[in-house]
């Protein structure tokens, strides 16, 4: 007898919380209205690197990123943590650009760096280093053209540079132009020769 009272006890507690449950769903949407939720991905890619290559057979350009996901509703591509490296011809150093995020347009003509974003070139004979901190970069892949209207620091070795917003063109024979607001800060080389010690 008490074994029934239990069961029954159970079954009114489910029959109770299902139709707790079932007034605390929402309405369904009217007819003509559609709900706004997370869009669908149909394919992601992880850990990805996509190498495009240029009229002589040598690598043009590299992307690397964490995490792909492309959207069907408008055929572009969200990037996570994207680094592209564009390489110079003839030879010499290569650029290397990373952000936070990136997007994709359908076409693939134009790619969003978006947050914070850092260009690097390294040293090479005759090519002075060069590091740019900026954000919120567009970017034409097949041109090697970017541009931001955002803040940009520049450092070359000792010397720095500020502005606000940039054209860069990194295909050979490489140009970047800062467009307004434009302070410098140049340092002489070290100089080697020493004051001679004191006796």
């Amino acid at each position: 007898m008490r074994h029934t009272r239990l069961v029954w006890a159970l079954f009114l507690l489910l029959a109770g919380l299902s139709w707790w449950l079932a007034e605390r769903e929402p309405p369904p949407a009217p007819r003509g209205e559609v709900r706004q939720g997370p869009r669908e991905v149909d394919y992601y890619l992880r850990r990805l690197e996509a190498t495009d290559m240029g009229p002589r057979g040598r690598p043009a350009r590299t992307l690397t990123v964490d995490e792909l996901r492309h959207y069907p509703d408008d055929d572009t591509t969200a990037l996570d943590a994207p680094r592209l490296a564009i390489y110079r011809e003839p030879g010499g150093p290569p650029w290397r650009v990373r952000a936070e995020r990136g997007w994709v347009s359908a076409d693939g003509e134009l790619v969003l760096l978006q947050g914070a974003v850092q260009i690097d070139r390294a040293a090479a004979p005759g090519v002075r280093p060069l590091h740019i901190e900026t954000r919120d970069l567009r970017v034409q892949p097949r041109q090697d053209y970017a541009e931001t209207d955002e803040a940009v620091r520049v450092r070359s070795r000792r010397d720095r540079l500020q502005a606000t917003g940039m054209q860069a063109w990194l295909r050979h024979p490489a140009r970047i132009k800062l467009l307004a607001d434009v302070k410098g800060h140049y340092a002489p080389p070290l100089s080697d020769h020493r004051p001679a010690a004191r006796p």
